[in-house]
């Protein structure tokens, strides 16, 4: 086989990898859309949803392995590909001279130059969001015996005090962490005599050791003083300054529930993931019409327009209930 016909052939699979990759991450962003929705108020149980599908998440065992293989992998073959579409395609919707096309009244055009668009806008979309809620805003978990807590850094607001009490969460400011660690500190220094008192009847005893009822119970104290340490540390490794709180769950989902209705309390954050959700929702569902063209699934003219209006008709329901995320926390979830 000639080296042309290799490279041929390298690119059509290729293109087939980045358009398999791309139907598997429109089936994620299905799921994720409609998880989201249950932020909001009006959607999922007052966001009770929304909690159980993230902590179902969360709870699946090799959680990293999958998302790196499930997601990770997909994602930047499709989007290594789709940089190599971007910097090699030429648009026609334009207007031109009479040097280079310019068709712009054709739709399936449009289409195909709102596709190269709205790929830049997912493209950075992606990574400011991974960087942002993966990262940035992920909650710091703390984990003690058979419980755990997970901490969160918030803005206050008058809403907040029904929020955390309907879900369960406690809220610390500055003063409240000052008193936990003072009070910390206090259980250190009588620890630190109870450990000394504990020497002291080891020593006595010599060999002759068996159980002790204070020295077990010394022990027990030092372990509950041990977890109380970490659950310290998870309470004061974010910082807050004026008008913000820790807040404190017992699971993750009512943990990131709280930092999606503290990101979206802010009109800039919810103006960019406007932004953000329209283009990978025109981007996802076009790309999905393409899939059945390149694939063959749909050849007839007639087959082609009703796959253009299932594809549109999903496009609209799926950008609605991610709209509704954001929104719908703004105006409703941040008033209750």
């Amino acid at each position: 086989m000639s080296s042309n016909a290799l490279k041929l052939h390298s690119a059509f699979i290729w293109r087939r990898v980045h358009s398999l990759f791309g139907l598997w991450l429109v089936v994620f962003l299905l799921e994720h859309l409609l998880t989201n929705s249950q932020a909001a108020l009006m959607f999922g149980e007052s966001g009770m949803g929304f909690v159980r599908a993230v902590n179902f998440l969360k709870n699946l065992p090799y959680l990293h392995v999958l998302e790196i293989c499930l997601l990770g992998v997909p994602l930047f073959v499709h989007m290594a590909w789709g940089i190599k579409y971007l910097l090699t395609s030429r648009q026609n919707t334009l207007p031109s001279d009479g040097s280079k096309p310019s068709l712009p009244k054709y739709s399936r055009n449009l289409a195909y130059s709102l596709q190269r668009i709205t790929s830049w806008v997912v493209l950075f979309g992606i990574i400011l969001h991974v960087g942002y809620m993966r990262f940035y805003r992920y909650p710091t978990e703390t984990s003690f015996g058979k419980s755990a807590s997970f901490f969160v850094r918030l803005d206050m607001d008058k809403g907040l005090y029904t929020v955390a009490d309907r879900l369960g969460v406690r809220l610390y400011n500055s003063q409240d962490i000052a008193e936990e660690r003072a009070q910390i500190k206090n259980l250190e220094e009588e620890s630190l005599q109870l450990q000394e008192k504990a020497r002291q009847t080891y020593s006595e005893l010599g060999e002759n050791i068996h159980y002790q009822e204070n020295i077990a119970s010394i022990l027990e104290e030092n372990q509950d003083l041990y977890f109380k340490k970490k659950w310290l540390e998870g309470l004061t490794k974010r910082s807050i300054g004026k008008g913000q709180v820790i807040a404190e769950s017992d699971n993750f989902g009512t943990a990131t529930l709280l930092v999606v209705r503290d990101s979206f309390s802010h009109v800039f954050t919810g103006i960019l993931y406007t932004i953000f959700v329209l283009g990978a929702v025109f981007h996802a569902f076009n790309g999905l019409w393409t899939f059945f063209i390149s694939w063959g699934a749909v050849l007839r003219v007639r087959t082609q327009s009703q796959a253009v209006n299932c594809c549109m008709g999903v496009m609209i329901i799926m950008g609605f209930l991610g709209l509704a995320a954001i929104w719908g926390t703004y105006f409703i979830n941040l008033k209750h």
